[in-house]
């Protein structure tokens, strides 16, 4: 799908989002993207003559404000909200009426930020003028803020009805739901309760025979049975592995200017959903991915492991083409706190790197404290167009010493090879661009090559024709052109001339050549469009004698030449007495029989190396940081721009958060390992509550914190704060262990509850208390792979990388793949259009909860989209297979594969007029189509 899509799908989304909300009264994900987005690039372009501490402010236009940049300047409003076009500030920046910043046009990935600012309503949180470093925060005032406080124990309440709860989850819902006079819902279904655990485990539908079992086990434990089997199924982590990506913005390409393809992000991909299957425990989790390269470990598996592991550091939307390398280095690292603020503890960090955060007891300091941290790490290597570091893997001992001896015989292969590569070039040939070259010194007499001879006009130096002398030849077809080479003869005699040339089709098939000799000039026309008497490229003009005294010279000019292009290489003085051309065809063929074999021998040896380095064990490499050799403090950034430092702050952690005394860290290590620490540490009041309420709005739709990212004060308040300190509590004491935090949510009576909506949605509209189940969209993976699996064509290979071979750029990428969503490529720039649909997390940035969207576009692409019609009467042909089967028994099987239940007995009646006694697949799929159309399908009741 192009940009242009992927953009304007964004903007719609955001509008859809945002629709409602005044510019003055932004939601904390619109204050987030104007504080990370837009505030920098003003602060950095702009202000110096559009603010109100500028020397002079320009046209009148004061852009540190709200008020001043939507009242605007001398020519209007520099921007209307929702109205990109009527916004000057974007025209200049795109330099259409202006051109703002005059020095450089921005990037165009700027510029598209600004266009999705100015359609979401240009929400700008700015009340005063703009300060640089503001007043100092209160940290222990901001400590009393709920999020900042200890995670508790909360007693489990007492509730009047025990035969409904399951699980103490049930017993904190229910305590509320009473308190305010609410009663929940019955149970759902047992098929709905089962498509709902199938696509929240796993994220497939079960299949008939899977419903089959569960319906026909009446044990008490048959649900928890199915928990447990999905619990240990390979998908389990295919599809929790991807909500975490969501969280750290995976993607397999950079963005930015000239977006470079990431050739092993799999790997990071890979190592996720594997620590999910593991269960490995989060907060070895969150230590691995921010430090994993400085963890001890004696198993070369582990330690590979956590190397790929810190590839979640380097996964960020990137333009390595800035050349500003410092301020390269400090937009990934903004790109990483950012990150890592979000994923981990709930805080928008970024917000602090220009100014102290408006809203959380954040200072800027604290910002360039951890900042230094991931400074003083490696994560780009600079060139031209920089690049993400990268390092070798770990391998077994075993491979480790194959290696070794894989290197001693490719080095011994390497050695032989420069031998014969030698002997070849003494024989007089050595390898050019275009072919084999003549060695000056194997030919006879005196040589002047066209390096030597003197140039007039226009001439291109060459090397596309293989048998020229030396290093090249020169081609020219300019009238007034010549070249002359005057040769440095030991006596006066005669001397049989020679001149060299690479015949070919487009040449001249009558060129001049002029021989200044003793007794005057002669000219002898040749043909470059045949080979050479001699050699194939040399023939011989003649004999004459030649005195050094008297400036003996040949020139040659496209001058009174045939049409086509002349060539001049170099020029040979044969004494008399000499060798012959006899002689000197016989010295050519037995060179060229001895270059010959040694070319052979030569390909022989190339192709033994090549086998070397495929047989043997590879070195692998992987996207992953390191410390740097010399880490250091940094300054802050005055207004966030690294051209205007500050004071050196000492690298450390977030105050208002931090549990204890916060350690100094010492100069010979980056401060990793300590934030990696402090983040997963029990004790700190953000991490668990931040993990736990994540995997709440994974399974219930809504977090117990419906702003999932942010747990600050322009974030939500918790529902049940006594039930998420419960669960926070609980999974730290479980040993961080995430499947059995999963497996108590999920077997909780409030989980298996019906979606029906009766006469209290006008008490808790919401569902706030979580009285009933929430109604669901499936999201694009889960609608893709269903209607691969229901199809047959659902390729369950797991891991592995999933980029074509040959793939260069993601522009253009024919998304093929039969496989797991999670395994199809993810482009920043280009998605398959099924994602872009259905609401996929924009790579570009940290997502933790998706935009969950009903819009026409998606019942379009049901109906239209190859993918649906293919998969559909694929599904037809597999269900017609069965031939044993009657046409109500097949109703039945298209429903139950597509809805996870049966048809009606009126949606039997109408499927079944509708096929009549049809056996065509075209037919049928046409019913299971309809099928994949149907809110049913793309809804969990």
């Amino acid at each position: 799908m192009s940009r242009f899509i992927l953009r304007a799908t964004a903007v719609f989304s955001i509008l859809i989002l945002c629709g409602g909300i005044q510019a003055s009264e932004p939601t904390p994900e619109q204050t987030a993207f104007f504080e990370t987005k837009i505030r920098p690039v003003l602060v950095e372009h702009c202000y110096r003559c559009h603010a109100a501490d500028a020397k002079s402010v320009h046209g009148g236009l004061l852009l540190d404000t709200r008020a001043g940049i939507r009242r605007g300047g001398e020519s209007g409003p520099a921007v209307v909200p929702h109205d990109a076009e009527a916004s000057l500030l974007l025209s200049a920046l795109r330099y259409e009426s202006f051109e703002m910043p005059p020095d450089r046009k921005l990037s165009d990935s700027v510029v598209a930020d600004f266009e999705t600012w100015i359609a979401m309503g240009a929400p700008d949180p700015r009340e005063g003028e703009s300060r640089a470093l503001p007043t100092s925060v209160d940290i222990e005032s901001g400590r009393r803020f709920w999020c900042f406080q200890p995670v508790s124990r909360p007693a489990v309440p007492a509730v009047n009805d025990e035969h409904w709860p399951i699980t103490d989850v049930d017993r904190f819902l229910l305590y509320q739901m009473k308190s305010k006079g609410l009663e929940p819902v019955a149970d759902a279904d047992r098929r709905t309760l089962l498509r709902r655990i199938y696509f929240d485990l796993i994220g497939l539908p079960p299949t008939p025979l899977q419903i089959k079992a569960f319906l026909q086990d009446d044990s008490p434990r048959a649900y928890e049975k199915v928990v447990e089997e999905l619990l240990r199924s390979p998908h389990f982590g295919e599809r929790w592995g991807r909500h975490w990506l969501d969280v750290v913005r995976f993607a397999e390409s950079s963005g930015g200017g000239r977006t470079l393809l990431f050739p092993d992000a799999w790997r990071y991909r890979d190592y996720v959903i594997d620590s999910f299957n593991r269960d490995v425990p989060f907060d070895s989790f969150i230590k691995q991915q921010l430090a994993g390269d400085l963890l001890d470990s004696f198993d070369w598996k582990e330690r590979r492991r956590n190397q790929i592991a810190t590839a979640f550091l380097l996964l960020g939307p990137t333009n390595y083409e800035l050349q500003d390398k410092e301020t390269l280095e400090m937009d990934i690292v903004d790109e990483q706190l950012d990150t890592l603020g979000k994923a981990f503890l709930g805080m928008t960090l970024g917000c602090a790197r220009c100014h102290d955060h408006k809203f959380d007891p954040i200072p800027t300091r604290d910002y360039y404290a951890m900042a230094g941290i991931l400074k003083s790490t490696k994560s780009v290597i600079h060139e031209n167009v920089s690049k993400w570091n990268e390092v070798a893997l770990p391998m077994s001992a075993h491979d480790e010493a194959r290696l070794r001896e894989s290197e001693i015989e490719l080095a011994s292969l390497n050695n032989q090879l420069k031998k014969l590569q030698a002997t070849l070039s003494e024989l007089g040939t050595s390898p050019g661009r275009g072919g084999e070259s003549i060695d000056p010194a194997s030919l006879p007499g005196v040589v002047v090559d066209d390096l030597q001879a003197e140039k007039q006009g226009t001439w291109t130096v060459s090397q596309s024709v293989r048998g020229y002398v030396a290093e090249s030849y020169l081609h020219s077809m300019d009238a007034m052109a010549s070249v002359t080479f005057s040769p440095t003869l030991p006596k006066r005699g005669n001397y049989e001339v020679r001149v060299t040339y690479t015949p070919s089709s487009n040449r001249s098939a009558r060129v001049p050549v002029r021989i200044y000799h003793a007794a005057g000039e002669a000219i002898v026309y040749i043909d470059q469009t045949k080979p050479g008497a001699v050699a194939g490229s040399i023939e011989s003009v003649g004999v004459f004698e030649c005195d050094p005294n008297l400036n003996p010279r040949v020139v040659i000019s496209p001058e009174g030449a045939a049409s086509g292009v002349v060539i001049a290489d170099a020029v040979i003085f044969i004494p008399e007495g000499a060798a012959t051309s006899d002689e000197a065809r016989a010295v050519a063929a037995e060179r060229a029989k001895n270059r010959k074999r040694i070319n052979t021998e030569i390909k022989a040896l190339e192709l033994q190396i090549a086998n070397a380095k495929s047989s043997g064990p590879q070195r692998e490499l992987a996207m992953a940081v390191t410390d740097l050799e010399k880490p250091s403090d940094i300054p802050v950034s005055i207004r966030g721009l690294v051209t205007n430092p500050g004071p050196v702050v000492p690298r450390g952690l977030l105050q208002v958060a931090s549990f204890c005394e916060i350690p100094a860290i010492d100069d010979a290590h980056s401060g990793r390992m300590p934030l990696a620490e402090w983040i997963a540490d029990a004790q700190n009041p953000l991490t668990s509550r931040v993990i736990v309420n994540r995997v709440w709005y994974w399974l219930f739709g809504s977090g117990l914190v419906r702003t999932v990212d942010n747990f600050g004060a322009t974030g939500e308040m918790p529902s049940h704060p006594e039930l998420l300190d419960h669960l926070a509590s609980t999974f730290a004491e479980d040993g961080w262990s995430v499947k059995r935090l999963i497996r108590r949510l999920v077997l909780s009576r409030t989980y298996r509850l019906s979606s029906v909506t009766p006469q209290a949605t006008g008490m808790d509209p919401d569902n706030r208390l979580l009285w009933r189940m929430n109604r669901r969209r499936l999201d694009a993976e889960s609608i893709r792979d269903a209607l691969l699996l229901i199809g047959g064509h659902l390729d369950l290979a797991i891991g592995g990388s999933n980029i074509k071979p040959g793939t260069k750029s993601e522009y253009g990428y024919q998304f093929t793949s039969t496989r797991r969503s999670v395994y199809v490529p993810v482009f920043r720039n280009e998605l398959p259009q099924i994602f872009a649909t259905f609401d996929f997390a924009d790579p570009n940035t940290q997502i933790g909860s998706r935009t969950s969207s009903t819009t026409s576009p998606q019942a379009l692409l049901l109906m239209n989209h190859p993918l649906v019609h293919e998969q559909s009467v694929a599904a037809a042909e597999r269900c017609l297979s069965q031939t044993e089967l009657t046409t109500l028994q097949r109703i039945d099987i298209a429903y139950e594969e597509v809805l996870g239940r049966l048809p009606t007995e009126g949606e039997a009646v109408i499927a079944a007029r509708f096929i009549g006694d049809s056996s065509e697949a075209a037919r049928w799929g046409m019913l299971y189509q309809t099928l994949f159309e149907s809110i049913d399908f793309r809804f969990l009741k």
